[in-house]
């Protein structure tokens, strides 16, 4: 599958995946191959923590939309902006009508009582503004980095959690059109991020059965990251060199590795049939804007 076309098949893309896999870093690839495709991207980070503008070299995000990556004569913007819940929830009340009463919530302190009031209320804010962004054509793509695989089933559950809870009202028809948007494919796709490891490989897969099983989403392709290149060599014998020894153990190590991912990308997509998209490791400590153009280059 070309990136490209599934990026223009869902007007909105939620990427999750165990800590530690680099889903914050998907995240990025797949916004700058959106944009160098000619698509208009927007991607929304949580409670500003990820580090997302740190990986295009910006400072840190505000709730309002800022550029990552300009346009240029065949590439498209990049944008970005944070989303919290007091945020969203105060965008909600003022275009209700009530900004007095979102203003003395804020000074009170209130918004937190109001905004944690019942299980799943803060992930409904967060969720209906996408919605309402995605209805607005804010963006050819919405790109939302969600949280890790343990609270992303929590997080995309809200919408049904609530609709059980809560039967009219606005909460309701809030969690009603967010379901809406999350169990329609063409509206929304999630991407899973993995490891080519056991334990992240096990998790993606649980995650996997649980989203469609429970959320309803559309599964869209699976990110395996981190992937080793094969070198060619690793069998050849060092002879006398002074560093023998350390060659030796490190061409053990590289075959090791490469043989250990194989087995784990065989196994996922015994598990689940859905294309991969394979990202290669990057051996850089900091990640920046270059990086983040390999690995967009890779996804193309």
């Amino acid at each position: 599958m070309d990136p490209a076309e599934f990026l223009r098949a869902s007007r909105v893309v939620i990427v999750a995946g165990k800590g530690g896999v680099g889903k914050t870093t998907v995240t990025a690839a797949l916004a700058r191959r959106a944009g160098q495709a000619g698509l208009t991207t927007l991607v929304i980070e949580l409670d500003g923590r990820s580090g997302l503008s740190e990986l295009f070299g910006q400072p840190p995000l505000g709730y309002e939309p800022s550029i990552l990556v300009p346009a240029s004569n065949d590439t498209a913007d990049v944008l970005a902006r944070a989303l919290t819940p007091d945020d969203a929830l105060y965008e909600y009340l003022q275009d209700h009508g009530l900004r007095r009463v979102s203003k003395r919530l804020i000074a009170s302190g209130a918004m937190d009582v109001v905004s944690t009031a019942a299980p799943g209320i803060r992930d409904i804010l967060v969720l209906g503004k996408v919605k309402q962004l995605e209805r607005a054509d804010a963006a050819d793509v919405i790109i939302l980095d969600a949280p890790a695989a343990g609270h992303a089933i929590t997080f995309l559950l809200s919408a049904r959690g609530l609709l059980d809870a809560v039967r009219v009202g606005p909460v309701q028809t809030q969690a009603a059109e967010v379901l809406e948007m999350l169990t329609d494919a063409e509206r929304c796709a999630v991407v899973l991020v993995t490891l080519p490891e056991e334990t992240p490989v096990n998790e993606l897969i649980e995650t996997a059965f649980a989203l469609e099983d429970r959320v309803g989403v559309s599964l869209g392709p699976i990110v395996v990251n981190g992937l080793y290149p094969p070198l060619e060599g690793l069998e050849v014998d060092p002879g006398d060199d002074p560093d023998a020894e350390s060659m030796v153990a490190a061409a053990m190590f590289r075959r090791g590795r490469i043989a250990q991912q194989e087995e784990q990308v065989a196994r996922l997509a015994d598990k689940l049939p859905l294309p991969q998209f394979h990202l290669p490791f990057v051996f850089e400590a900091d990640l920046g804007p270059v990086e983040v153009g390999v690995l967009a280059g890779a996804l193309g």
